[in-house]
Formats: C-alpha cells, structure tokens, sequence
C-alpha cells in the first residue's frame, strides 16, 4: 500500500518531471518550426522526437493529476482537475493547472481524430497546445508547497530561459518582417519578465500559502495551547508558539553491534497542522535511557507537505527538543514532551513548534 508521504513525493516529482517534458517539447517544436535538419538528425527524426517528447509529457501530468488527487491531504478531487477554477484548494493556481490538462486532453483529443476533425482544426488545437507550457510554468510556481525552494526555483526559471531563448532565435531566423520579429521578440521578453516579477512579489514572499487561497482549516492553528507544567533544562527556550498537538505512534530500540543503540520514534499529530514526525536517537546505553551521540529529527506538516530536517538540540529525560528546517530555509524549534513505553512499543506526548516571528509564517 502506498502511504501519504511515498504519494506526496509521487506528486512533486510527476509535476516536475511532465514540467521539464513539455519544457523539451516546446523547445524542440520550434526547432521543428524552423525546418531544422542535419544528416544525423533528419526531419522526421526530429518530428518523431517531438510527438514522443510530448505524449511523455501528458502520460506524466496524468500521473500527476492521479496521484494529487490520490493523495488527499487537500480537498482535491477529479472534478477540480478538469474544471478550472472550482477547487476550494488555491482555486487559480490549481485552476490554471486544470487549464492546461485540458488543452493537452484537446491535442491527444483531436490527434486521434485528425482523419475526422481536418488539418486546419487540428494545427489550430496544436498551436493552442503550446499555452500549456506557460500555464504549467505558473501553475508549478503558484500551486506548488515549495515555491522558494531552490531545486523548483532552479526548475522553474531553467525551464523559463531554455523556451525564451528558442523563441527569440525562431524569431531571429525566421523569414518574417523585421518589425514583426522586433514586435515578438519584445513580447517574450515582456511575459518572461512578467513572470519573474509576479514570483517576486507573490511565492516568494512569506505569507504565500494563504494569499494563494489555501483554506483556513489547513493552515497551521497559531491558537496558543492550554499550559504545559514541567521543566525542560536542556532545550532552548521556546519562541511564540506557533502550534500546539498531541502525538500518537511507536517505539523502536535496537542494540547496535558497535555497542550503542538506535532509538527510532515514530508519530502522527493529532490536531492541524497534522502530518508526520519522526524522531531518531544513537547514543550509549546507560541506565535510564540513552546517552546521546547522533541524532536526526524529520516533521511533514500535512497542511504544506514540507519537509523539514534537523537534529536534537536538547534531551532531558523524556523532554526533546530539536531545530528543524525546510528547503525554503525556515525554520521550527520543536519540543515534544513524551510518554514512552518500550515493552508494547507505543508512545505518545504533547509536541509544540515555535517560529522566530521575524519568519515566514505564511
């Protein structure tokens, strides 16, 4: 069976995949545009390249609507995938999305009827198709949880350069009047500027999750939680809260052949922001527990699916406390205060998650 997190991932690497497809078949249609053709690669190498490239790319943004609806966490079904604009979940970033589902369902529509729609209905439709691409780009930089993550950012503008650059030198071959070509060339360079300033001053800045039109119930609560009595000398003292939530799951402790031990934690949060932790400790065995000498702490909130790392920063007793940080660079100071039974294997607790108010929050 395939768990939340394996489809979450399934999703985010389906979308950056088909992105980079429809990149290289956008690209290597103009190519195909311009007549291009060497000994080694022909005409109709270059078209055949083009039509796999591109049914590649569609199998991929299938693959990508299935598994995001699949996934769950958010309110999106099949119906929000192929109507734009009526999902409750960021309506005109996923929307756009939906659009450009749609004009690649309306290219492999009408190339499998092209006998019966004719040729001037199909180039049109075909031509058309290229507005998914920029559609996509949007779509991936808006609807997306890691908008300023490096590897998507890297992406998304990589993916913006290699089209524009084929597009102005279509332009510059083409046989076209100079003024029409000047005309077009200010164009591409106008959209490209425009996207880059639109990411600028919208997934870039903090705040973006619930400017974009995530619902309220899955942001995280910033309610703060009722007091917790007890004392935690080892951790750092907590910045505002930024939520509060009971943990459920499991225990593990194995004896290493080195002589150390390895203490795996594993949690589901019961209340928003909801999601995964997972806690796991290697140290000498002494008494009462574990002396610790490595660790490493993951958190997946359900309500963006980031994924944060880091390690323990402090252990007394059963209180951990631990820094984690996601691809963007934010940052939580975690202490979860934990009950913990080694011979059933269970454990549960309380974990509170504090944010530097001078960070994203959004």
């Amino acid at each position: 069976m395939t768990s939340a997190k394996e489809l979450w991932y399934l999703t985010r690497a389906s979308g950056a995949v088909a992105l980079v497809l429809l990149t290289a078949a956008v690209a290597l249609g103009v190519l195909v545009s311009l007549r291009a053709a060497t000994p080694r690669w022909p005409r109709f190498a270059l078209n055949s390249l083009h039509r796999n490239l591109t049914l590649l790319a569609i199998a991929f943004v299938g693959l990508h609507v299935v598994t995001t609806v699949a996934d769950g966490y958010a309110p999106i079904g099949l119906w929000d995938a192929v109507v734009p604009f009526a999902s409750s979940y960021r309506p005109i970033w996923l929307g756009l999305g939906a659009v450009a589902f749609d004009l690649l369902l309306a290219l492999v529509v009408t190339s499998l009827a092209r006998q019966h729609v004719g040729v001037r209905l199909w180039r049109a439709v075909h031509w058309l198709a290229y507005a998914a691409w920029p559609v996509a780009l949007v779509h991936a930089l808006g609807a997306g949880s890691d908008p300023r993550a490096t590897w998507l950012v890297a992406l998304g503008f990589g993916s913006l350069a290699v089209v524009l650059l084929a597009v102005l030198a279509r332009l510059a071959i083409g046989e076209r009047p100079a003024p029409g070509r000047v005309a077009g060339a200010v164009a591409a360079l106008a959209v490209a500027l425009a996207v880059v300033v639109w990411w600028r001053g919208g997934p870039a800045r903090s705040g973006w999750a619930a400017r974009a039109g995530t619902p309220p119930s899955l942001l995280a609560s910033r309610r703060p939680p009722a007091p917790v009595t007890g004392t935690t000398p080892a951790a750092p003292v907590e910045p505002p809260t930024t939520f509060a939530s009971s943990l459920r799951g499991s225990i593990r402790k194995t004896s290493r052949a080195d002589g150390l031990v390895s203490v795996v934690m594993r949690f589901s949060l019961g209340r928003s922001p909801h999601g995964k932790l997972r806690i796991d400790l290697r140290g000498t065995p002494i008494e009462d527990g574990v002396s610790m000498t490595a660790s490493g702490v993951t958190f997946v909130p359900a309500t963006t699916r980031a994924v944060y790392y880091g390690s323990v920063t402090g252990l007394d007793g059963s209180i951990v406390a631990a820094t984690v940080k996601d691809a963007a660079g934010d940052t939580l100071e975690l202490t979860a205060r934990l009950a913990l039974n080694e011979l059933t294997g269970s454990a549960g607790g309380i974990l509170v998650a504090g944010r530097h108010e001078d960070e994203d929050t959004g």
